[in-house]
């Protein structure tokens, strides 16, 4: 196995120049540090993780808390996370956070200070005050996605924006009935993602002068399957049948459009379906979605973790959001 010892004397040049070539850290010139790369890659060396903790002080790896590994929304954030964190030559450490109060008691109490992370990234979960108090205990740094955490750095989509100007784009085609599927309690409890959503809906009516009717508003998990079956009792009830539908997640809103099929009504001649996420799956059904942007929150989150730790620039707080029309909403 090749040595630092060896890629400096390949190059040419001092192992500490070596150090600070393939560290990244220190002044080295630009043909030097092709130099030295090229010698490294043709040996196969690779940098000790723990020979580099040592002499930085860091582990070069940051946590990153997650609720759920199958959920798209969230592994599609994880993706952005490990890509930007990969390129700037950091690991990373997954943490699966459950409701189980003892699962999280030891993620915050123990398996952090035991890997040693450089930062942590909380990616769209709710933290009680203690959980929260436990992470700036680790005296690095953190941030969120998603929220409200008000003491901690928070990467923040406009979820009342996002619902309102999915609301406001039906109501500009002229519907009135429109109907709401949005989370069950439990879901809503741990996120208050879905509130907010709720919120702009209703706004959104209000200010048009149309009432909320409850009849049309059917809670759900954040799937299709979930979806699916919000749809069915939306439009197999046999109470009034709504002209559109906004669901709350692109997921639910691909239910929402395959239950339609079953009960023989037409996506959007006879039902405008519309969500929120910018799902992949979106393309494919046609679906009309505010994109968030899952992707690049994620790398936002990892720059903003690397800008902390002094390796890049502060990335914008507020994430965006956008409409794409694919099709799936016309006028009444």
């Amino acid at each position: 196995m090749a040595s630092i010892d060896d890629v400096a004397r390949l190059a040419g040049v001092s192992t500490a120049t070596v150090s600070r070539a393939l560290s990244g850290r220190g002044k080295v010139s630009n043909e030097t540090r092709a130099r030295v790369l090229a010698a490294a890659d043709s040996l196969g060396y690779v940098v000790s993780s723990r020979a580099s903790s040592l002499a930085s002080g860091r582990t070069r790896t940051v946590g990153v808390i997650v609720p759920y590994l199958d959920r798209w929304f969230f592994s599609t954030v994880l993706s952005g996370v490990s890509s930007a964190l990969m390129r700037a030559g950091f690991d990373i450490t997954l943490y699966n956070i459950t409701p189980d109060r003892e699962t999280r008691r030891h993620v915050f109490d123990t398996f952090l200070r035991r890997q040693g992370v450089d930062a942590v990234i909380a990616v769209s979960i709710r933290l009680d005050d203690d959980e929260t108090r436990r992470l700036l205990e680790l005296g690095m740094p953190i941030i969120a996605i998603g929220g409200p955490h008000p003491t901690l750095e928070t990467l923040t989509v406009d979820e009342l924006g996002i619902a309102r100007l999915a609301t406001e784009h039906l109501i500009g085609l002229g519907h009135r009935d429109i109907a709401y599927i949005g989370a069950t309690a439990e879901f809503d409890e741990e996120f208050h993602v879905p509130t907010n959503r709720r919120r702009g809906f209703e706004e959104a009516l209000a200010d048009a002068g149309i009432p909320v009717d409850p009849s049309l508003v059917v809670a759900a998990d954040f799937t299709i399957a979930g979806g699916l079956r919000a749809a069915h009792q939306l439009l197999g009830g046999g109470g009034p049948r709504p002209t559109a539908v906004f669901a709350a997640s692109d997921e639910m809103a691909i239910g929402a459009i395959l239950a339609a099929r079953e009960h023989g009504i037409r996506v959007p001649e006879d039902l405008s379906v519309i969500g929120i996420d910018g799902h992949e799956l979106g393309e494919i059904f046609g679906l009309t979605t505010v994109d968030q942007f899952p992707l690049q929150q994620g790398e936002r989150a990892a720059a903003a973790v690397l800008a902390q730790l002094g390796e890049g620039e502060v990335p914008p707080a507020d994430l965006p959001f956008v409409l794409t029309d694919r099709g799936s909403t016309a006028a009444v």
